[in-house]
């Protein structure tokens, strides 16, 4: 990973898009800080497109995609993406799998939240369960005593023992029955939103991220991005960013922002 400062001011100039992770990337210590909203503000303003690619569940992307300065959001680790037209007043919602395949999925996946709970005790299920659709997420450390690494793994075996995936994220562990991540909604929705394919456009996009589950999207992105805490999960990674950042969570995205516009 080199700094991001070293990056030359034809890619710098040549970015056309900002997907980003959220917690721990465009947060710190489980708060948004108003540098890196308005780091957004700024996109916004620039004609930059911004898209959060993020484990949050459905219920929170709809808040997301109606409030924040962005333009589409990618939810529960590319379950789906949200785009709200402002014109129309209406959500565009889609999703990876149909109604009738979630509702199948979440009964598979009941029966593994409960051995979970027995044979990891001092985990809980992630307080935002309630809003989503496609996903399982387990609390490691967001409102409960950070768990130790065998006992996250564990988390992961009981739902790979299952046959379903599992990724980790700064928070949580999120299951899924799918064959499906962040970057195969990414791809879905610049196909059908910017008519775009992203390998012809990758030059022209930046990802921003902090951990395991965003692995996809640095092994593809030319111009993968971590923020500074990503030193924290480097032995898990399994591909790393290109660029690294030097200040934390939300501040090293207002960082990443404040180089991508300068004169």
């Amino acid at each position: 990973m080199r700094p991001f400062t070293e990056i030359t001011d034809t890619a710098r100039k040549n970015i056309q898009y900002v997907l980003t992770d959220i917690d721990d990337t465009l947060t710190h210590e489980g708060k948004l800080p108003a540098i890196a909203y308005e780091a957004l503000e700024r996109l916004h303003a620039a004609q930059i497109s911004v898209i959060p690619i993020t484990g949050r569940p459905a219920g929170w992307c709809d808040h997301f995609a109606r409030m924040w300065p962005i333009d589409a959001i990618v939810g529960e680790n590319g379950a789906f993406y949200f785009r709200y037209d402002p014109v129309a007043k209406k959500m565009i919602r889609r999703y990876w799998k149909s109604e009738t395949e979630r509702e199948e999925d979440q009964l598979k996946i009941n029966q593994i939240k409960d051995e979970i709970l027995i044979k990891i005790p001092r985990c809980a299920i992630s307080t935002d369960q309630a809003y989503r659709e496609s996903d399982l997420a387990v609390d490691f450390c967001e409102d409960v005593v950070r768990l130790p690494k065998a006992e996250i793994g564990k988390i992961v075996e009981c739902f790979t023992n299952h046959g379903a995936t599992a990724k980790i994220s700064s928070i949580h562990v999120n299951g899924w029955y799918g064959n499906y991540n962040k970057l195969s909604m990414t791809r879905i929705l610049f196909q059908e939103v910017f008519s775009s394919n992203l390998d012809d456009i990758n030059e022209h996009i930046i990802f921003t991220g902090d951990s395991p589950n965003d692995a996809p999207m640095f092994s593809f992105f030319k111009n993968g991005t971590g923020v500074a805490n990503i030193v924290d999960f480097e032995a898990e990674m399994e591909n790393l960013p290109t660029w690294i950042l030097s200040k934390k969570g939300g501040f090293g995205f207002a960082e990443m922002v404040d180089n991508l516009l300068k004169e």
